[in-house]
């Protein structure tokens, strides 16, 4: 073919270009997350611990401002539509449900149910699955937990994780309703609430809440109380890259995705 003559606006096309492609920067996996409307802290926390060749790729689903129990309920209808809106045209690994209230509330074979029913060929998950496997790969039974929220929904929270067998020694929470004050907890203060909320005999201490700057300080606290430290963000990506065949173990975040 001979080469392309160049007019006034027209490109010049020839067949002597032919692209060369590799796996793009997710040569690794993709990981979706569907996130609550209002949550700010999830997509950079997920981003910063997400190794090479694995990318992060985030939609969400309608709720009403304010974490109750009423709203996170009311969350059960977009799901799936939302979670068809995560690259209908890649693949992705896994997707996951990024909301530890809202999966206590709904329960986690409703939440994967719903995820499933957009994408079926893709693998589902909760970020409370990602805890609950989280606290089992460390042989914790006996802990204690420290959340953001009202009582009402911290409460919904602890019977859940009592029915998923854990003896919850210590509950806590800082009544907290939105999550602009929720993000805005200080990290130092975070660090601070869970010793306090320690117990000698707890095998584990477990942050609840996406919306919680808690992987800031999650080595620290391990080294304050010398017992491993579960929290919603930390254990969800755990739980994902370990679903997607990564199994990656690297310092920061804890004695989980150092060792398991």
């Amino acid at each position: 073919m001979t080469e392309a003559t160049l007019s006034a606006g027209q490109p010049v096309v020839s067949e002597k270009w032919v692209p060369e492609f590799d796996n793009g920067r997710a040569w690794r996996a993709r990981l979706g997350f569907v996130l609550i409307s209002d949550d700010h802290l999830i997509e950079e926390d997920v981003i910063r611990m997400a190794p090479e060749g694995v990318n992060a790729h985030f939609t969400r689903a309608p709720m009403p401002v304010g974490c109750t129990v009423e709203n996170l309920a009311a969350m059960e209808g977009g799901l799936a539509a939302s979670a068809a809106e995560l690259l209908p045209g890649f693949d992705v690994s896994v997707v996951c449900y990024g909301c530890t209230s809202g999966t206590a509330t709904m329960g986690e074979e409703t939440v994967i149910r719903e995820l499933k029913r957009a994408r079926p060929d893709r693998q589902a998950t909760t970020l409370l699955t990602g805890v609950i496997q989280g606290l089992r790969a460390l042989s914790a039974k006996k802990i204690v937990m420290g959340t953001p929220y009202t009582d009402e929904v911290t409460s919904v929270v602890s019977r859940y994780m009592q029915k998923s067998g854990f003896e919850l020694l210590n509950v806590q929470g800082l009544n907290l309703v939105f999550d602009r004050d929720i993000t805005r907890v200080t990290p130092g203060y975070i660090r601070k609430f869970a010793k306090e909320i320690d117990r000698p005999d707890a095998d584990a201490i477990f942050l609840s809440c996406g919306g919680f700057r808690a992987i800031d300080v999650i080595d620290q606290i391990e080294q304050d109380t010398g017992k491993p430290v579960v929290t919603s963000n930390q254990a969800m990506m755990w739980n994902c890259l370990r679903l997607a065949g990564i199994n990656d173990q690297f310092d920061g975040y804890g004695r989980l995705l150092r060792e398991r």
